[in-house]
């Protein structure tokens, strides 16, 4: 279970950037520093990253959006992520996905209204011989189907 994102204050967040800035290629690291603090990608850390790096927020936002695992929100408590990859999908994992995220009412990266769930796709667990499958919180599993999903959504809460 995933703790209540916490807030960053200003001074926080001008501290994590300087941490990181005399490495090479700084920006993944203070990205991966900010999200392990907050939970995601604070707004309020946006400009102080691109003033700190010399880069446009278009660039940052392409960044942030281009790697699954950064997130503009915070997640819910639990993260269910299901696999998108061609074994899983080959498998029935596309109308898996379609039917979870149609039973919680959510696109991708959504979260339940009660905050309990965040739906997020994954590109391979590599568990493609035990295809389609899917990770709640860090327990990944093989073999889903729409039994096995329900239970793992009854188990976090959605």
């Amino acid at each position: 279970m995933q703790p209540p994102a916490p807030s960053l204050s200003a001074e926080e967040i001008r501290a994590i950037i300087h941490r990181h800035l005399a490495l090479e290629g700084p920006l993944l690291p203070i990205l991966h520093a900010l999200q392990e603090a907050c939970g995601h990608i604070p707004e309020a850390a946006r400009e102080p990253v691109c003033d700190a790096l010399n880069i446009t927020r278009a660039e940052l936002h392409g960044v942030i959006t281009f790697y699954h695992d950064f997130r503009e929100a915070p997640a819910g408590r639990h993260v269910l992520k299901i696999c998108r990859a061609e074994a899983c999908q080959a498998m029935g994992g596309a109308a898996l996905a379609e039917a979870a995220l149609a039973r919680l009412g959510l696109g991708w990266h959504g979260t339940t209204a009660n905050g309990a769930v965040t739906v997020e796709p994954v590109y391979c667990l590599g568990l493609c011989a035990c295809a389609p499958a899917a990770m709640l919180d860090e327990r990944p599993v093989g073999r889903v189907d729409r039994a096995r999903i329900d239970a793992l959504l009854a188990e976090a809460g959605a």
